[in-house]
């Protein structure tokens, strides 16, 4: 029985004809080898999954109804399909679809993160443009921790991950990595989203270089560099100011409230600088877990600034060099917080000192239990 043609079969021919005749265009040649699940988001529902895997030459090239006939393709499913070809005309130079624009349960999508990142408006094609930038800023080889808005949303065990590691990779084989979950996914996304921002409106060539860094080291190198010529006194004061605070606040930005309190307690920023032992007492917690928590100080700045302990090192040398003990003192605390030379060795020095008690005791207990175990015989 042949199938009763209705307006909404019209509309679809319609749309479908349309779209056929606007990829003829120049401009859109290089998007026809490409299958049409790069054009789909993780919000999309009434996906024509038995089509995503063709290339839109292929579908182009097919009759609507012979798409229609296919198994498991129904009128909504091919409304769906009009507006994935749809998406597929538009420029994607943007950095991510419209804010406003209509998810497909009806609701507006609404901002998400840093700067409107949305990680659900987040396409293949989206992706390999932001692969684009992240290779021509050259930024390859920087570890996915000195570039995120916040290592609070970044794995700990990632921080050290260089971009260069997701080149290759599309979003679904990110995802079907093992232990890459969305929360991972989308720390990920964000870092390279941030890239993009920065770098896709920027003209390839030119006598003018980025340099990648996060944004909080670039007036504290510069207060450095002045420093380093001033021959007038600089005090504990211009030391908290220019390099103490700056840092903390950072800290504030990738860390916990309880870490960046315990450092600026540690500091003294505020008040006299706090013995660990009133912190472990205030906490309620041991003086090896407030160690502990310092640490992440340093592993924050490792992967953050790197260069800060040299810069740092070299500016305490110049210090001490040009008799200006006050600035000496007061940067000491903030390169032993910060930038210790052996961090690891640091946070486990209390612990240490209880394991060896422990192990004393546990000698002497088993000596008086030896004893008496003679003097039974």
């Amino acid at each position: 029985m042949k199938r009763t043609i209705s307006v909404e079969d019209h509309k679809l021919n319609a749309a479908f004809a349309v779209l056929q005749e606007t990829f003829r265009e120049a401009r859109l040649a290089d998007r026809l080898d490409k299958p049409l699940a790069f054009w789909a988001l993780p919000t999309d529902r009434r996906l024509p999954m038995a089509l995503l895997g063709h290339t839109l030459r292929q579908l182009l090239n097919s009759d609507l109804d012979d798409l229609a006939s296919t198994p498991g393709i129904g009128r909504k499913k091919l409304n769906s399909l009009i507006k994935l070809l749809s998406r597929a005309t538009k420029e994607q130079s943007q950095a991510l679809p419209g804010e406003n624009e209509p998810a497909s349960n009806g609701k507006k999508r609404g901002r998400k993160g840093e700067g409107g990142f949305d990680p659900s408006t987040v396409s293949e094609v989206i992706w390999e443009q932001w692969q684009q930038s992240v290779r021509r800023a050259g930024a390859g080889k920087e570890p996915l921790g000195r570039l995120a808005p916040t290592l609070q949303h970044l794995p700990t065990v990632i921080w050290h991950t260089p971009l260069e590691v997701y080149f290759d990779q599309t979003l679904a084989s990110i995802r079907r990595l093992k232990t890459h979950g969305e929360k991972r996914v989308r720390a990920i996304l964000e870092v390279f989203y941030s890239v993009h921002s920065m770098f896709a409106a920027a003209p390839a060539g030119g006598h003018l270089h980025f340099r990648m860094s996060p944004r909080f080291t670039v007036p504290i190198e510069q207060w450095i560099e002045r420093a380093l010529q001033r021959t007038q006194r600089i005090s504990k004061e211009d030391i908290r100011d220019h390099i103490a605070v700056p840092l903390l606040e950072q800290l504030k930005i990738d860390t916990s409230p309880v870490i960046h309190r315990l450092s600026e307690e540690r500091l003294g920023v505020r008040s006299e600088p706090h013995r660990v032992q009133n912190q472990a007492n205030r906490l309620g917690v041991t003086r090896a877990r407030v160690y502990q928590l310092l640490e992440t100080c340093a592993e924050v700045m490792k992967v953050r600034w790197p260069e800060g302990r040299a810069l740092l090192t070299k500016l305490l040398k110049h210090l001490e060099s040009s008799d200006k003990p006050a600035g000496a003192e007061a940067l000491k605390p903030v390169i032993e917080l910060f930038f210790p030379e052996d961090a690891a060795a640091e946070v486990l020095k209390p612990a240490t000192k209880t394991a060896s008690k422990r192990k004393i005791l546990n000698v002497a207990a088993k000596g008086r239990k030896t004893g008496r175990s003679v003097a039974k015989r």
